[in-house]
């Protein structure tokens, strides 16, 4: 099969479609033929090696791939050394897929070969920018809806999951609040500025000033171009602050919440992150409080958003479509944070 495959960190250059093994399903797996393969934050901080405390924190609990990476075409590159280890665990990025069944192993009943599904293969060790791959039958794997083409299911998972816990769960949104989504144009943004106005908030979105428009057209009441203004200082308060980017200390971002009010860090800086992590004590000492917001990979949150997609209450918001030779490209557009939405990588 043919997958995007680094031997090292670094910018996008050191992507490489290569010929490499297709993997055989363990008995609780199922074998899936990737359509189509979303693009995250997450997959440009694992290919680049940077925050660090990301892949630290990856290399020293997560499982590393039952099926290694052999390439009939490359050979390996020398590894450059990032702080404690020196080589990838993930080979093959990609968490979010959507394609057809092509195997099941033997103790697995969901699903059978031909069906149509889509989800999260992160639990497995990554590897959907390739042309198949392994996920285990209990990971977030539904079937797709048939109104859903591969590139729109494709779209939801990871960044649906942020929005929906965010919104939902940790932040408690209800109708009559004031919602502040920075970062908000990106994929988990897009989903969060819809479920804040579903749930019945009044949202502000903030980010660059070429996104904005798609803000005010999937339902952001008030946005603000981070470029010429600061939230923090514009005197307005919120009940609930979902940050994607977070690159100020949380002290400043806190004068922005009620008194009651909650701060939701899902991604930014590693001092801001590291900060969230102390929430307690940072609550302690001002108005509202701060929370690390660390998204669980739950089934049952994909088939809510399912509901929501098929009702017409969320829209997965497509930036652009790579073909799998540009993998590359669409890993950069992410990490340069230009991208409106999801950019989603085909087959």
């Amino acid at each position: 099969m043919r997958a995007a495959v680094r031997h090292e960190f670094g910018p996008p250059e050191v992507l490489h479609v290569e010929h490499v093994d297709t993997p055989v399903p363990a008995d609780d797996e199922v074998l899936v033929r990737v359509h189509a393969a979303s693009v995250n934050l997450g997959d440009w901080e694992i290919l680049t090696g940077e925050p660090p405390y990301i892949n630290v924190l990856g290399t020293l609990f997560a499982p590393r791939p039952r099926h290694p990476v052999v390439s009939s075409s490359a050979p390996a590159a020398s590894p450059r050394k990032r702080g404690w280890f020196s080589t990838p665990k993930y080979k093959i990025l990609g968490g979010d897929l959507a394609g057809r069944v092509e195997a099941i192993g033997r103790k697995v009943t969901r699903f059978r070969p031909g069906e149509e599904v889509f989800g999260d293969c992160g639990i497995a060790g990554f590897g959907a920018f390739a042309e198949y791959v392994c996920v285990p039958e209990i990971a977030a794997l539904a079937p797709k809806p048939a109104s859903l083409s591969f590139e729109q299911a494709a779209a939801i998972p990871q960044a649906s999951f942020i929005a929906l816990q965010g919104i939902r769960d940790k932040g408690r949104v209800r109708p009559g609040q004031k919602v502040l989504v920075n970062g908000a144009g990106g994929g988990a943004g897009t989903f969060a500025v819809q479920l804040a106005r579903m749930y019945g908030a009044e949202v502000t979105g903030v980010d660059g000033p070429t996104k904005l428009e798609m803000l005010r057209s999937i339902g952001a009441h008030h946005v603000i171009d981070y470029t010429r203004e600061d939230f923090t200082r514009n005197g307005q308060r919120y009940d609930v602050i979902l940050d994607m980017a977070a690159h100020r200390s949380v002290f400043e971002v806190r004068r922005s919440l009620t008194r009651n009010g909650v701060y939701l860090m899902a991604g930014g800086s590693g001092t801001a992150l590291w900060q969230s992590a102390l929430g307690p004590l940072v609550s302690w000492s001002g108005n509202g409080r701060v929370r690390m917001l660390l998204a669980a990979l739950r089934r049952e949150d994909l088939l809510t958003m399912i509901e929501l997609v098929e009702a017409g209450a969320v829209v997965p918001v497509i930036d652009r479509c790579y073909p799998l030779t540009e993998a590359g490209e669409a890993l950069r557009r992410v990490g340069h944070k230009e991208s409106l939405g999801k950019v989603i990588i085909t087959m």
